[in-house]
């Protein structure tokens, strides 16, 4: 088994193709239940945000695992895979295991260092465990990286410039009312957790009054409640857009939500003299028609004029403090990764020093039956001390050297050099070997490159 990661985000696709890209809750168990159903992938983990969508996985061969996954993809995206080829990036092995790791510590953000991702990571591991599509080697994969992102934001500084997209967002939109939200009426229009991150973030900022609708009409009111604010049925949209200066949008809803249709009787129904209406678009797929954009007295802030905006974030230190973290814990894992490949080769090892010496015991039985039970009992027991101490200060080195930087060579020269049949067995019970390549090129690049040293 390989570790292979397949996906796109805000900087390699369009807000278009992450909205073709995207998998609504509600879908995520048949999407995972169909990569691990394909013949190369044993494990996935599915992370789908509005900033990126990435499949993790177990593969038994890079090539084959790749063509399984891209086929998943390219069918959510109902475009053919060659349509998709430019945005998506593959990461293998160590490179898969960094790239992970990277992206659990916010460095892969649109805002570097925000720490929303965490959750969301939590979240995608949370749904593939439930699924039963993640084995042993995605299990280990996603508790370190969960761990990898806490330990960025517990040992350095880089919350400073963490901020969360909702807060970033917000921060953009201040620019168009004066530089402050503090009085201003506001709406979210949702109530999962990008909505009640928003609710927050605008109380915190002073906001208000604050209104909550979401087609749930129940959890709007929950949500509503805990911040002291007032929720409205989606019925009523176009009335509470016409009372508020800024809207936060972030559901997840499949066609957009604030159509142009919507918003053009909004405006109708508002003072000219108030100024512009924000719209502040977190979602994917979109929930503001594009439409929208072009309407006199309205500004638009989606996840690619984010994305443009926030290209060059700050806290250039902490992020090199946190890439440090992030490179030591990588080649913690990758040693543990290396040392557990060894294992089965070791233990193929001992039984086959275990066949060969009851093979001899029962020749020694049948050439001498004159010996009496007791005698060939302490034979046994001296033959099989004798064998156990010669094996084992070889096998504790070769564990050693397994763990190091390119140590899985040693238990293949074990397999070589004692002839040694392992089984081939499932991921969940053993984990796969990893091979020493970072390639992370975009689709096309990947697969046109022939194979060396076999399946990869």
């Amino acid at each position: 088994m390989k570790l292979l990661v397949v996906g796109a985000s805000h900087r390699t696709a369009p807000i278009a193709t992450l909205e073709q890209l995207a998998v609504a809750p509600a879908d995520l168990t048949r999407t995972l239940d169909r990569l691990v159903a394909l013949p190369y992938v044993s494990e996935a983990v599915l992370v789908s945000t509005c900033n990126r969508v990435e499949v993790y996985a177990a593969v038994s061969g890079f090539h084959g695992g790749l063509g399984d996954i891209c086929a998943v993809l390219a069918e959510q995206a109902g475009a053919p895979p060659a349509a998709l080829a430019n945005h998506l990036y593959v990461h293998f092995d160590a490179a898969a295991v960094d790239h992970v790791f990277r992206v659990a510590a916010g460095l892969d953000s649109m805002v570097v260092g925000e720490a929303q991702i965490l959750g969301q990571l939590r979240d995608a591991y949370h749904w593939a465990t439930g699924a039963d599509s993640a084995g042993r080697l995605l299990h280990e994969l996603m508790q370190q990286a969960l761990r990898v992102g806490k330990r960025a934001h517990a040992e350095t500084n880089i919350d400073r410039a963490g901020q969360s997209v909702v807060t970033a967002a917000l921060d953009l939109a201040a620019g168009h009312l004066d530089g402050d939200l503090s009085g201003r009426p506001a709406m979210v229009v949702g109530a999962g957790a990008m909505g009640a991150l928003s609710v927050a973030t605008l109380s915190r900022l002073g906001a208000g009054p604050l209104t909550v609708t979401n087609r749930g009409a129940d959890r709007a009111v929950r949500l509503a409640e805990s911040y002291g604010a007032s929720a409205v049925p989606m019925a009523e949209l176009v009335d509470a857009l016409s009372t508020v200066d800024i809207v936060v949008a972030a559901t997840a809803a499949t066609e957009p939500v604030l159509t142009l249709d919507v918003v053009t009787r909004a405006l109708a129904g508002r003072d000219a003299d108030r100024g512009p209406l924000v719209l502040l678009d977190l979602a994917v797929p979109r929930d503001v028609e594009p439409g929208v954009a072009g309407l006199p007295g309205v500004e638009v802030i989606d996840i690619d004029r984010m994305a443009a905006l926030l290209a060059d974030g700050p806290a250039a230190a902490d992020a090199a403090e946190v890439t440090r973290i992030v490179t030591a814990e990588v080649e913690t894992f990758l040693s543990w990764l290396r040392g557990a490949d060894v294992a089965p080769t070791v233990a193929a090892l001992r039984g086959r020093a275990d066949d060969v010496v009851s093979a001899e015991l029962r020749r020694l039985a049948q050439r001498r039956p004159d010996l009496d039970d007791d005698l060939r009992a302490e034979v046994a027991r001296t033959v099989h001390r004798v064998v156990q101490r010669l094996l084992h200060q070889p096998t504790v080195r070769v564990r050693q050297l397994a763990a190091e930087p390119g140590g899985d060579q040693y238990a293949a020269l074990l397999r070589e050099l004692f002839d040694l049949q392992v089984p081939q067995t499932s991921p969940v019970d053993t984990v796969p070997d990893v091979v020493e390549n970072a390639d992370s090129r975009p689709f096309f690049d990947v697969v046109d490159v022939p194979p060396t040293g076999g399946e990869r």
